[in-house]
């Protein structure tokens, strides 16, 4: 289930200056999460963008929780 979700994003440097975003489309995870972060509903978000769908959204959380497991912490 983990790899098929994350097989949503992409990278292209070609789309959205390389930003990830949801394969096939322009919305960039980071939009997504913010929109979600600013209290926004995945029905609002799906209703906004048409074509995506809840998984697209579940990836994009996916996307950045795996981002932010490979963060190094510094400890000053």
């Amino acid at each position: 289930m983990k790899e098929k979700l994350l097989n949503r994003i992409e990278t292209n440097p070609q789309i959205m200056f390389g930003k990830p975003v949801i394969i096939g489309t322009r919305p960039t995870v980071e939009i997504i999460l913010e929109k979600l972060a600013y209290g926004e509903s995945e029905e609002e978000i799906v209703k906004e963008y048409p074509f995506l769908k809840k998984e697209d959204i579940k990836a994009a959380l996916l996307y950045a929780a795996k981002t932010l497991s490979l963060e190094e912490v510094f400890q000053t």
